[in-house]
């Protein structure tokens, strides 16, 4: 029988009601942040569980019979102290696993229920988020949570909130884009201001985001230009520096605004905080820039060149003036991304035209269009960006090249003016232990990201000294090793480069193929692979999670005809590979373009080829992105390719591989081979040969800790 349970809940540290569980069922109390009074307990009916999971991530529909099947083992844990480790599988196939002493943590599982135990008893349940951390605690067991640093950082209750005001923001060109604005109620401003800029709707965004108004901030939350009820024409990344710009100064000349602006958010609203940055804007005095999105052709939909298949999903949910993730949920999309030509496949995939896909067309090389909307070197002829930036991205992001730029800009931020949290994340950031079926680790997500939030802008907006700029500059957790490390910098001080050279037989032979040595081949050599857009290479994604850089198994697919992989033999020690990695190869083709794709994998001792970490480019765009310049048959080039970080521990007896391909699908669309390149529904096919050895030393350039 399930005696009957109260527990708290609360939400980045604030309280935000009750759950009751008896044998009578669950019944939630949620607390009204406008008015700060509780609500009635009611009966947890689907309406009531889904309004309280979209406020905290929370699976409240599972948490009953979650919280009875795991009870017995609680209660045997305390009496034979089971394993660290120990695993346990539901009937209702949901795992977990004993992490220590007071906790068991709910693997392969998004946004994971995990419990949180005390003698022999479950006394709560945790859930993390990229944003905020949930917690739902019997409140005589707070010590076993968080919520003792929130309580010493944020003492006092929480702000309520004053009911919004809406207004229309004048942008420089006449245009207005539409805001919410937030403030805390019964209290006497200026306020410090939390600006948040969305393509995905306000309205929706806002519960979200009420907590820094609960805890003493303005918010403010915009819709960019042509988006839900903003004004003029929706063109991704076209406007944002300048609008970014006009909205702060129209934000800090208000009577309730103390002028200390801050920006948050993640993918496009990380992108937006740099576009508005690069401005040089005066008001903008702190950033937390989540798994922002980076220049067009570094970063997506034209990374390297290419144009990312991947990002249709993303365009079709924003295809409409309103955000509809529905969109992206097809069972056709192998269908949709064969469909040519693609300046039509919005209208044939979802019955209409998306202007914005068509004007991304009609810019080949890296013109005005994209550069418009290039916020890093817009910023770097700038002088640079000077505001403080806490930045947060995963190894797994598929937005991880914007976050590089990030880093690479501020790596001269004064000391304690830049902070940075690297995680074994996917771009939905820190709410997996597991991605794909492959293990983080239990130490792979945190509980104390929402808490560095508000002391970063507790600093640099409010002017309060609370040690947050005093730690170390740079945390980042290593997977294989299931640990988080420090750093001065990035990359890490302890790390040094590393080449390791192509050699070996033929490379399209995976075992006993393609080698990786550490020494340059004297002798000269070169591996050749046919490449025919009509039978393109898969990058193993599902496009309905929206979801790009996921680890994976890629043993089958290296064993098609049109790869090239290298491997190290089983290395004879530990090995940790740290930062990113620059591909340097000698290439000649048979056509006058085609696309480029590296991957580095962990080969395990059960030769399993999981995916690490990638890099594009498309070869006409060898020497730069502003111009074009095809290959002529039988020539040799040398080009460079930089890849998404990693952090990982390489264990003795394990490999390294270096694969070489020209195909994605899933992630970019096929190059035709053709000077007409991915937007060509004619092909041919191409006979790409990497050179090695000699005086072609192709290799690839890691940087290893010491």
């Amino acid at each position: 029988m399930m005696n009957e349970t109260k527990w708290d809940l609360f939400q980045s540290g604030i309280y935000s009601g009750h759950v009751r569980l008896s044998e009578r069922g669950l019944v939630i109390a949620l607390t009204d942040p406008f008015t700060g009074v509780e609500e009635k307990e009611k009966p947890a009916d689907d309406a009531l569980i889904a309004r309280a999971r979209g406020l905290t991530k929370i699976n409240f529909g599972v948490l009953e019979d979650t919280i009875r099947e795991m009870r017995p083992v609680i209660e045997r844990d305390s009496e034979g102290d089971l394993p660290v480790g120990t695993a346990v599988t539901l009937h209702s196939g949901r795992r977990y696993e004993k992490k220590d002493e007071h906790h068991y943590i709910e693997r392969n599982m998004k946004f994971p229920l995990d419990l949180i135990v005390d003698g022999g008893q479950i006394v709560g349940v945790q859930t993390p988020g990229r944003e905020s951390e949930s917690i739902l605690i019997d409140p005589t067991k707070k010590a076993l949570t968080i919520l003792p640093e929130w309580e010493k950082s944020f003492p006092g209750p929480a702000c309520t909130v004053k009911e919004k005001e809406t207004v229309m923001i004048p942008m420089r060109d006449g245009i207005r884009l539409a805001a919410d604005i937030w403030l805390p109620r019964g209290k006497e401003g200026p306020f410090p201001c939390v600006l948040v800029r969305t393509p995905y709707g306000r309205q929706d965004t806002a519960p979200g985001y009420l907590r820094f108004v609960q805890r003493g901030y303005a918010l403010v939350i915009q819709d960019v230009r042509g988006r839900n009820d903003s004004e003029g024409e929706w063109i991704p990344q076209n406007c944002e520096t300048e609008d970014g710009s006009d909205t702060l100064d129209y934000l800090a000349a208000c009577d309730w605004c103390s002028g200390n602006i801050g920006m948050i958010g993640g993918s496009y609203l990380g992108y937006v905080q740099w576009a508005a940055a690069a401005s040089g804007n005066p008001h903008l005095k702190a950033m937390i820039s989540e798994v922002t999105a980076g220049s067009a052709f570094v970063d997506i939909p034209r990374r390297g060149g290419t144009l990312a298949s991947g990002t249709l999903a993303w365009a079709f949910a924003v295809s409409s003036r309103r955000m509809d993730a529905s969109k992206m949920v097809r069972n056709d999309w192998d269908e949709v991304l064969s469909f040519r030509p693609l300046s039509d496949v919005c209208t044939h995939a979802l019955g209409y035209r998306v202007p914005f896909w068509e004007e991304w067309l009609r810019h080949d090389c890296n013109d005005d269009f994209w550069k418009k909307g290039d916020w890093y070197n817009r910023a770097k002829e700038a002088g640079g960006v000077q505001v403080p930036a806490l930045i947060f991205s995963g190894w797994f992001d598929d937005d991880g090249m914007g976050t590089t730029q990030a880093l690479d800009l501020t790596a001269e931020h004064p000391e304690g003016r830049r902070k940075v949290l690297l995680g074994p994340w996917k771009h939905s950031g820190n709410a997996d232990y597991d991605l794909h079926g492959v293990p983080m680790g239990s130490n792979a997500v945190r509980y104390d990201i929402d808490l560095l939030f508000f002391r970063w802008f507790e600093k640099y907006l409010c002017g309060v000294e609370n040690g947050v700029a005093d730690g170390a500059p740079v945390e980042y957790f290593t997977v294989g090793e299931n640990r988080w490390k420090t750093a001065e910098n990035w990359p890490p001080e302890n790390t040094k480069t590393r080449m390791l050279y192509l050699g070996g037989g033929d490379a399209l032979t995976r075992f006993g193929g393609g080698t990786l040595l550490t020494r340059k081949p004297d002798a000269p050599g070169s591996d050749t692979f046919r490449y025919d857009p009509k039978c393109p290479a898969r990058n193993i994604i599902d496009m309905s999670e929206n979801e790009l850089e996921v680890p994976e198994d890629y043993t089958k697919e290296e064993e098609r005809g049109d790869f090239l992989c290298y491997t190290t033999d089983p290395l004879e020690e530990d090995v940790t590979v740290t930062g990113d990695a620059r591909v340097k190869l000698y290439v000649s083709g048979s056509a006058p373009d085609t696309d480029l794709v590296v991957r580095l994998t962990k080969v395990g001792q059960d030769g399993k080829s999981i995916k690490l970490a990638d890099g594009l480019l498309n070869l006409k765009y060898r020497n730069g992105f502003d111009e074009a310049e095809f290959l002529s048959p039988g020539e040799v080039y040398p080009v460079e390719i930089r890849t998404t970080k990693i952090s990982c521990l390489f264990r003795k007896g394990e490999r390294l591989r270096l694969t070489i391909t020209s195909s994605a699908v899933g992630f970019i669309f096929p190059c035709s081979n053709t000077k007409e390149g991915f937007r060509s529904d004619k092909t041919q096919i191409a006979d790409n040969t990497i050179w090695k050895g000699g005086d072609y030393p192709s290799g690839v350039e890691l940087r290893t800790e010491q």
